[in-house]
């Protein structure tokens, strides 16, 4: 087997969970808590990077995939006390 095509997550160095299951899925909205949970933890480099790398995605499964690369998908079960989960 080759390890050719297989990559490290982005931030696989520090798992940083992210309640996006049951929020608005709109792309934008996600990508923009996805963000705010990784500049949260120091990781703002990494916020530019997937953020850039969701809006050059080619359709809607890509860009979540891409979020998922650098955030553990959480549920909104258990938000984080930083998030207005408030429509409005």
């Amino acid at each position: 087997m080759s390890n050719e095509n297989k990559q490290t997550k982005p931030a696989s160095r520090v798992p940083v969970d992210c309640p996006l299951i049951g929020q608005n899925g709109n792309i934008y909205n996600l990508v923009g808590i996805a963000a705010k949970t990784l500049k949260r933890n120091g990781l703002s480099a990494e916020a530019s990077e997937m953020t850039e790398k969701v809006f050059g995605s080619g359709s809607y499964d890509e860009a979540l995939g891409i979020i998922g690369e650098y955030v553990n998908i959480t549920s909104v079960d258990e938000p984080d006390e930083d998030i207005d989960l408030r429509m409005g």
